[in-house]
């Protein structure tokens, strides 16, 4: 129960919200909005509720004018199916919602209209954000898939170029069916924007993803996968090779022979604390 209540401070409104339930009243679509938002608020309720079990460190539940979002302050550190259910946790709340729907439809609790409406929103949620677009839910599962034999920052990029690609499609598919839905180019703008952001702020995802490594964050890693790198190779060019769900050992080769093997802690606190930002992995060896 703290727990949840914990969670629900963490909810914050956007201004413009209030606008369009303003609006909503003034047109006489309150109830369809007022749907809309509480299948809205039980999808992010389930990404926070499932975060919060797992001890995430959840910033902000924001409630927008056309959506939601989940806010965790976790960046790549956490167990890939730990993540997996917490992503997952959204999109499954539509199903018992449109399976509660039916019942009361079925006991005639529930009129025949909002019935169909609240199958249509649940089912156009579920959906969209199951679309392959970051930071939606089906991005984000993207970005895990990728993360199981990439390393992060080629993990995460490919993530953006195959959200740029679907934009496009959804942008070509929306001129041709509804040109002039405003809901929809606001919601498509949202995503651009989104994107573009990540885009921008990509090197510094990796470096926080580096930082929770190097701050002992990543307690949860099982597995060992040995990352053989020649000795003339700079210490970020091996820390560009780190991947989700792993502890790396570094191998160092000169002429392809091993020389010796360092731990990654050694090459996070030699880029971070000591600042040696241009130096060859193998020069460590005589330091550590």
């Amino acid at each position: 129960m703290t727990n949840i209540v914990q969670v629900l401070r963490k909810i914050h409104i956007h201004p413009l919200l209030w606008l369009v339930v303003a609006l909503a009243v003034a047109t006489a679509h309150f109830i369809e909005l007022s749907l809309l938002l509480l299948i809205i608020f039980i999808h992010e309720m389930g990404h926070a509720v499932a975060a919060s079990f797992f001890s995430w460190r959840i910033k902000k539940i924001s409630f927008l004018p056309f959506g939601g979002v989940a806010e965790m302050d976790e960046h790549g550190n956490r167990p890939l199916k730990e993540e997996a259910i917490v992503i997952l946790a959204g999109p499954l709340q539509h199903i018992w919602m449109m399976g509660l729907a039916f019942a009361l439809y079925e006991f005639y609790l529930l009129p025949e209209n909002l019935y169909h409406l609240f199958i249509q929103y649940n089912l156009m949620i579920l959906i969209f954000n199951l679309l392959p677009i970051w930071p939606l839910d089906g991005g984000k599962l993207i970005f895990l898939w990728l993360s199981l034999k990439d390393s992060f920052p080629a993990a995460f990029n490919k993530t953006l170029i195959i959200s740029a690609s679907s934009i496009a499609v959804f942008i070509m598919a929306v001129l041709l069916t509804e040109p002039l839905n405003l809901n929809v180019w606001i919601v498509l703008s949202f995503l651009i924007f989104s994107l573009y952001h990540e885009w921008k702020q990509s090197p510094y995802v990796f470096i926080r993803f580096l930082l929770e490594r190097h701050y002992g964050k990543n307690n949860d890693l099982r597995a060992l996968k040995p990352l053989k790198v020649r000795e003339d190779e700079l210490v970020i060019q091996v820390l560009e090779r780190f991947q989700r769900g792993y502890k790396h050992p570094i191998i160092i080769e000169k002429n392809g022979k091993e020389k010796a093997t360092i731990d990654e802690n050694e090459l996070l606190h030699a880029y971070f604390t000591d600042k040696l930002l241009t130096t060859k992995v193998g020069d460590l060896i005589y330091q550590y």
